[in-house]
Protein backbone atom coordinates (compact mmCIF):
# COMPACT_ATOMS: atom_id res chain seq x y z
CA UNK A 1 0.00 0.00 0.00
CA UNK A 2 1.22 3.49 -0.93
CA UNK A 3 -0.62 5.99 0.44
CA UNK A 4 0.53 9.81 -0.50
CA UNK A 5 -0.12 13.15 0.95
CA UNK A 6 -1.74 15.80 -1.31
CA UNK A 7 -2.95 19.71 -1.15
CA UNK A 8 -5.22 20.10 1.83
CA UNK A 9 -7.48 17.15 2.59
CA UNK A 10 -6.57 15.36 -0.64
CA UNK A 11 -5.07 11.78 0.46
CA UNK A 12 -4.53 9.06 -2.52
CA UNK A 13 -4.27 5.51 -1.58
CA UNK A 14 -2.99 2.97 -3.96
CA UNK A 15 -3.08 -0.67 -3.55
CA UNK A 16 -3.01 -3.60 -6.21
CA UNK A 17 -3.76 -1.79 -9.02
CA UNK A 18 -6.57 0.05 -7.08
CA UNK A 19 -5.84 4.35 -7.00
CA UNK A 20 -8.33 6.08 -5.23
CA UNK A 21 -8.18 9.69 -4.34
CA UNK A 22 -10.38 11.26 -1.62
CA UNK A 23 -11.33 14.84 -1.54
CA UNK A 24 -9.31 16.90 -4.50
CA UNK A 25 -10.59 20.04 -4.04
CA UNK A 26 -9.12 23.71 -4.91
CA UNK A 27 -6.21 23.39 -3.19
CA UNK A 28 -4.85 20.11 -4.23
CA UNK A 29 -2.73 19.89 -7.65
CA UNK A 30 -4.04 17.99 -10.49
CA UNK A 31 -1.93 15.37 -10.87
CA UNK A 32 -3.09 13.94 -7.72
CA UNK A 33 -5.96 12.13 -9.46
CA UNK A 34 -3.66 10.91 -12.46
CA UNK A 35 -4.11 7.29 -13.20
CA UNK A 36 -7.18 7.57 -10.79
CA UNK A 37 -9.20 4.47 -10.63
CA UNK A 38 -11.92 5.74 -7.86
CA UNK A 39 -12.24 9.55 -6.83
CA UNK A 40 -14.03 9.78 -3.18
CA UNK A 41 -15.98 13.44 -2.16
CA UNK A 42 -16.90 13.99 1.07
CA UNK A 43 -18.96 16.58 0.80
CA UNK A 44 -19.78 19.37 -1.43
CA UNK A 45 -16.97 22.87 0.27
CA UNK A 46 -14.12 23.64 -2.67
CA UNK A 47 -11.68 22.54 -0.69
CA UNK A 48 -12.63 19.47 -0.65
CA UNK A 49 -14.90 19.47 -4.21
CA UNK A 50 -13.34 20.92 -7.65
CA UNK A 51 -15.06 19.50 -10.75
CA UNK A 52 -11.91 20.34 -12.99
CA UNK A 53 -10.42 17.47 -11.33
CA UNK A 54 -13.13 15.39 -11.87
CA UNK A 55 -13.12 16.28 -15.84
CA UNK A 56 -9.07 15.34 -15.26
CA UNK A 57 -10.09 11.83 -14.76
CA UNK A 58 -12.24 8.74 -16.08
CA UNK A 59 -12.50 7.28 -13.04
CA UNK A 60 -16.02 6.89 -11.45
CA UNK A 61 -16.90 8.71 -8.80
CA UNK A 62 -18.61 8.23 -4.88
CA UNK A 63 -19.99 10.49 -3.51
CA UNK A 64 -23.15 11.56 -0.80
CA UNK A 65 -26.34 12.82 -2.75
CA UNK A 66 -25.27 16.97 -1.80
CA UNK A 67 -22.55 16.75 -3.53
CA UNK A 68 -24.52 14.53 -6.73
CA UNK A 69 -26.85 17.51 -6.92
CA UNK A 70 -24.04 20.18 -7.36
CA UNK A 71 -22.08 18.07 -9.39
CA UNK A 72 -24.89 17.44 -12.18
CA UNK A 73 -25.13 21.21 -12.67
CA UNK A 74 -21.22 21.61 -12.45
CA UNK A 75 -20.37 18.95 -14.54
CA UNK A 76 -23.26 16.42 -16.04
CA UNK A 77 -20.36 14.73 -17.95
CA UNK A 78 -18.77 13.94 -14.64
CA UNK A 79 -22.10 13.14 -13.02
CA UNK A 80 -22.57 10.08 -15.83
CA UNK A 81 -19.94 8.66 -13.21
CA UNK A 82 -21.73 9.29 -10.24
CA UNK A 83 -22.54 6.66 -7.56
CA UNK A 84 -24.29 7.97 -4.51
CA UNK A 85 -23.36 6.82 -1.36
CA UNK A 86 -25.54 7.09 2.49
CA UNK A 87 -24.59 5.97 5.69
CA UNK A 88 -23.25 3.21 6.57
CA UNK A 89 -23.50 1.92 2.77
CA UNK A 90 -20.68 -0.45 2.40
CA UNK A 91 -19.34 -0.19 -1.75
CA UNK A 92 -15.89 -1.53 -3.09
CA UNK A 93 -13.78 0.49 -5.11
CA UNK A 94 -11.08 -1.49 -5.42
CA UNK A 95 -10.53 -1.97 -1.84
CA UNK A 96 -13.84 -1.75 0.34
CA UNK A 97 -14.78 1.35 2.06
CA UNK A 98 -18.01 2.07 4.27
CA UNK A 99 -19.17 5.19 4.46
CA UNK A 100 -19.37 6.82 8.03
CA UNK A 101 -21.34 9.45 9.30
CA UNK A 102 -23.74 12.20 7.86
CA UNK A 103 -22.77 16.02 8.89
CA UNK A 104 -20.16 18.50 8.62
CA UNK A 105 -18.82 19.76 11.70
CA UNK A 106 -20.79 22.85 13.15
CA UNK A 107 -19.01 26.17 11.91
CA UNK A 108 -21.66 28.70 13.66
CA UNK A 109 -24.96 28.16 14.64
CA UNK A 110 -26.43 30.56 12.48
CA UNK A 111 -25.35 28.31 9.06
CA UNK A 112 -27.42 25.67 8.17
CA UNK A 113 -25.37 22.08 8.70
CA UNK A 114 -23.94 20.35 5.66
CA UNK A 115 -23.88 17.04 4.65
CA UNK A 116 -20.74 15.20 4.80
CA UNK A 117 -19.62 11.46 4.86
CA UNK A 118 -16.33 9.84 6.45
CA UNK A 119 -14.88 7.48 4.79
CA UNK A 120 -13.88 3.58 6.12
CA UNK A 121 -11.42 1.76 4.01
CA UNK A 122 -9.60 -1.36 4.51
CA UNK A 123 -6.28 -1.98 2.18
CA UNK A 124 -3.99 -4.42 2.69
CA UNK A 125 -5.85 -5.32 6.48
CA UNK A 126 -5.19 -1.58 7.26
CA UNK A 127 -8.07 0.22 7.98
CA UNK A 128 -7.95 4.18 6.99
CA UNK A 129 -10.32 6.40 7.97
CA UNK A 130 -10.78 9.78 5.94
CA UNK A 131 -13.86 12.03 8.48
CA UNK A 132 -14.15 14.68 5.75
CA UNK A 133 -15.25 18.09 7.89
CA UNK A 134 -16.35 16.12 10.78
CA UNK A 135 -15.73 14.25 14.13
CA UNK A 136 -17.65 11.58 13.65
CA UNK A 137 -15.57 8.57 15.56
CA UNK A 138 -16.39 5.45 13.35
CA UNK A 139 -18.06 2.13 15.89
CA UNK A 140 -14.55 -0.04 14.81
CA UNK A 141 -10.63 0.31 15.02
CA UNK A 142 -8.89 2.26 13.04
CA UNK A 143 -5.43 1.94 12.19
CA UNK A 144 -4.75 5.80 10.24
CA UNK A 145 -6.07 8.28 10.69
CA UNK A 146 -6.50 11.40 8.00
CA UNK A 147 -7.18 14.00 11.11
CA UNK A 148 -7.86 17.61 10.56
CA UNK A 149 -5.32 19.50 11.70
CA UNK A 150 -6.85 22.99 11.12
CA UNK A 151 -10.26 24.73 10.49
CA UNK A 152 -12.82 27.67 10.84
CA UNK A 153 -14.80 24.36 12.97
CA UNK A 154 -12.01 23.38 14.62
CA UNK A 155 -9.83 24.53 18.01
CA UNK A 156 -6.47 22.12 19.14
CA UNK A 157 -8.34 20.74 21.43
CA UNK A 158 -10.99 19.53 19.63
CA UNK A 159 -8.88 17.99 17.38
CA UNK A 160 -6.63 16.60 20.28
CA UNK A 161 -9.81 14.93 21.26
CA UNK A 162 -10.69 13.73 18.26
CA UNK A 163 -7.50 11.41 17.65
CA UNK A 164 -7.50 10.64 21.48
CA UNK A 165 -11.00 8.81 20.68
CA UNK A 166 -10.49 7.46 17.59
CA UNK A 167 -7.53 5.52 19.24
CA UNK A 168 -5.63 4.82 15.92
CA UNK A 169 -1.97 4.22 16.19
CA UNK A 170 -0.92 6.41 13.51
CA UNK A 171 -2.42 9.70 12.47
CA UNK A 172 -1.66 11.64 9.55
CA UNK A 173 -2.31 15.95 9.46
CA UNK A 174 -4.97 16.20 6.53
CA UNK A 175 -6.52 19.32 6.54
CA UNK A 176 -3.94 21.86 6.69
CA UNK A 177 -4.41 24.76 4.61
CA UNK A 178 -5.99 27.11 6.92
CA UNK A 179 -2.75 27.55 9.27
CA UNK A 180 0.56 28.62 8.26
CA UNK A 181 3.37 26.89 8.70
CA UNK A 182 3.93 27.99 12.33
CA UNK A 183 0.43 26.85 13.38
CA UNK A 184 1.21 23.57 11.93
CA UNK A 185 4.02 23.60 14.25
CA UNK A 186 2.42 24.27 17.28
CA UNK A 187 -0.83 21.54 16.57
CA UNK A 188 2.04 19.12 15.45
CA UNK A 189 3.89 19.71 19.01
CA UNK A 190 0.61 20.22 21.30
CA UNK A 191 -0.18 16.62 19.28
CA UNK A 192 2.93 14.81 20.63
CA UNK A 193 2.48 16.61 24.26
CA UNK A 194 -0.89 15.29 24.49
CA UNK A 195 -1.04 11.44 23.08
CA UNK A 196 1.60 10.03 23.91
CA UNK A 197 3.43 6.96 23.63
CA UNK A 198 0.50 4.93 21.96
CA UNK A 199 -0.19 6.98 18.82
CA UNK A 200 1.55 8.43 16.48
CA UNK A 201 0.64 12.18 14.89
CA UNK A 202 2.84 12.54 11.43
CA UNK A 203 2.80 15.44 9.36
CA UNK A 204 4.03 15.55 5.77
CA UNK A 205 4.55 17.56 2.81
CA UNK A 206 2.38 17.70 -0.23
CA UNK A 207 3.32 14.80 -2.41
CA UNK A 208 5.41 12.90 0.38
CA UNK A 209 4.04 9.70 1.07
CA UNK A 210 3.49 7.72 4.36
Amino acid sequence: MRITKFGHACVRIEHDGAVVVLDPGVFTDAEAVEGATAVLITHEHPDHYHPDHLRACDAPVFTIDAVAARLREDAPDVAERLTVVAPDDQFDVGVPVRAVGELHAVIHDDYPRFHNSGYLLTVDGTTVFHPGDALTVPDTAVDLLLAPASAPWLKLSEAVDFVRAVGAPRSLAIHDRVYSEVGLGMVEQHMGNLLGDSQEFVRLADGADL
